[in-house]
């Protein structure tokens, strides 16, 4: 694409008009796939003093979540973009994630950046960031980043003016409720059924575990005239997280709270979003009336399954994006609905570029749904980022309207297991600490790439992935062909019974995850063979 718009430039270069060019060359990039093309023009034909402005008013959005000092990173940053030029249009207070991916499009802004250390413990922190759509950057721009934040050597290289300035010279603006108010008007737009009957009588439970959901999500349910209590000891944001060692969702020790209000109120439902509300995890009544925990593939189903039945004028063309480590059961639910089914890398930046891709007519189809296994999901495309409040207005809505046709959540899963077969994952993350543990981490990647060939655990291999080769190997017919992935240190194994396993090597830390998908016949037998699968693995890595 870069040299397509250098093309273009030189064309307009040699144009007499050339202020009606740069408008021009404007409007070919915001018609662009990527206007970060920008960007890679210069070692091509060189930036121009007016590009360059131009991508300066475009500007930055800044927001952040309720941990330690995320305010002061986040006016820091604006500090540092307005000392550059960039206008910096930042919240009044804390803001989730979702919303900030909403807002990078909203205020038609190059970037976005949200201050957050996600679901990681309170000693952490950390930024998002993102590109002019609103997802995560993704190559090339996130290597280039990368790239421009290492030349910096010293603080002192780092242009800053206070935030009274900033503010004096109009490049640090303080957004309005406005903003709030359009992106919760663009969740309710993915409701499906408004007026459902005896809603007041079935009970939620939420809580944001400290984080930034409190205040967004008990206005959505309020307005929707749910049943519902908030976990009184979590609602306010507070960094320290002092009621749960991990303010993640993903941990059932997360719902101790809730379930206690739960199990005092009469709930059947109980939602928990984490600190920067992307991700959602649920408790549900099962059929003993004990409280039971999806995971996030189950969740992800659920809601798949809630739309295609129920969500009205789906295109003919409808996709659902989900990740090579999810479930590969929404490999038979979709197509039974007619809908596609698109894998991407582990990481949400991904299916937001794939919406990307769609709307620009880069990849046939239009989105449906995405999901990943670790608790995110993205229903509609007003965010390119998982949305954990869109995600529990529709799991509200969904739980209820069940709740009214006589069954449940649960019901519903089973229904789902009957019709499809029983499918069941599991994972399990390995650290290999210090210098010795990289070199084991890669060895152990090395003896999986090179040394398991045709047989793992006993079984015949059906399919072999290499998304570091980028090849897909087929030991059954001998056919090879290509990953259209990006390269990632990520290998797949499909065995001869439909079990799969994935290793997943962190490009951050010493830390490799293994992922599990197997099937079977009933809940106890799927349970039984993931159990048998991942001890038997453990043994033969040695691990």
């Amino acid at each position: 694409m870069s040299s397509e718009i250098a093309k273009e430039w030189k064309n307009l270069e040699n144009d007499s008009n050339k202020e009606k060019n740069i408008k021009r060359f404007k409007d070919i990039i915001d018609r662009n796939i990527d206007s970060g093309d920008i960007l890679l023009i210069e070692g091509e034909v060189g930036i121009t003093f007016e590009l360059v402005n131009w991508a300066k008013e475009k500007g930055i959005i800044i927001a952040h979540d309720c941990r330690i000092g995320s305010r002061e990173y986040a006016l820091n940053t604006a500090r540092v973009m307005a000392a550059n030029g960039i206008k910096a249009y930042i919240y009044e207070s804390l803001r989730s994630t979702p919303e900030l991916s909403f807002g990078v499009r909203y205020k038609g802004c190059m970037s976005g950046i949200v201050v957050t250390a996600s679901h990681n413990p309170a000693e952490y922190n950390g930024y998002k960031v993102y590109w002019d759509d609103g997802a995560q950057v993704v190559d090339p721009h996130a290597p280039a980043i990368v790239d421009e934040v290492n030349k910096i050597s010293t603080l002192e290289e780092i242009k800053v003016i206070s935030e009274e300035e900033g503010r004096e010279k109009g490049l640090i603006i303080q957004l309005d409720h406005k903003i709030d108010d359009d992106y919760i008007a663009a969740i309710k737009k993915q409701t499906i059924h408004t007026d459902i009957p005896g809603k007041e009588d079935f009970k939620i439970v939420y809580t944001p575990l400290h984080g930034t959901g409190g205040r967004p999500m008990k206005r959505i349910l309020s307005d929707f005239g749910y049943n519902f209590e908030v976990v009184k000891e979590q609602i306010e944001p507070d960094g320290n997280f002092p009621t749960v060692v991990y303010a993640n969702p993903e941990e059932v020790a997360a719902f101790k709270l809730g379930t206690k209000l739960g199990n005092e109120i009469g709930a059947q439902l109980i939602l928990a979003n984490d600190p920067d509300a992307d991700r959602i995890g649920i408790a549900i009544r099962d059929d003993k009336n004990e409280w039971y925990y999806p995971n996030g593939n189950q969740v992800g189903l659920l809601l798949l399954q809630y739309l295609l039945n129920y969500k009205k004028d789906i295109p003919a063309d409808a996709q659902v994006i989900t990740t090579v480590v999810s479930t590969p059961m929404i490999d038979v639910v979709a197509p039974a609905k007619n809908v596609g089914v698109m894998k991407t890398l582990t990481g949400f930046k991904y299916i937001g570029q794939k919406i990307r891709q769609f709307e620009n007519k880069e990849l046939k189809g239009s989105y449906l749904f995405g999901f990943e296994e670790s608790y995110g999901y993205l229903i509609g495309t007003h965010a390119r980022d998982k949305d954990a409040l869109v995600t529990s207005m529709v799991i509200s809505e969904m739980a209820t309207y069940y709740h009214s046709k006589g069954t449940s959540i649960y019901k519903e899963l089973q229904k789902l297991y009957e019709k499809f077969g029983y499918y069941l994952e599991g994972i399990k993350s390995v650290t290999l600490k210090g210098k010795d543990g990289i070199e084991q981490m890669a060895a152990l990647m090395s003896n999986l790439r090179e040394n398991v060939k045709d047989e793992l655990l006993g079984k015949k291999i059906k399919i072999k992935r290499d998304f570091f080769s980028h090849k897909e190997h087929n030991l059954e017919t001998g056919e090879e062909k290509e990953i259209n992935l990006p390269k990632e240190n990520v290998l797949q194994f499909v065995l001869e019974d439909n079990t799969f396993i994935t290793a997943r090597p962190s490009g951050t830390e010493p830390k490799i995850k293994f992922y599990f998908s197997v099937n079977a016949d009933s809940n106890e037998n799927v349970k039984a063979k993931l159990d048998k699968t991942m001890e038997e693995f453990s043994k033969f890595i040695g691990l």
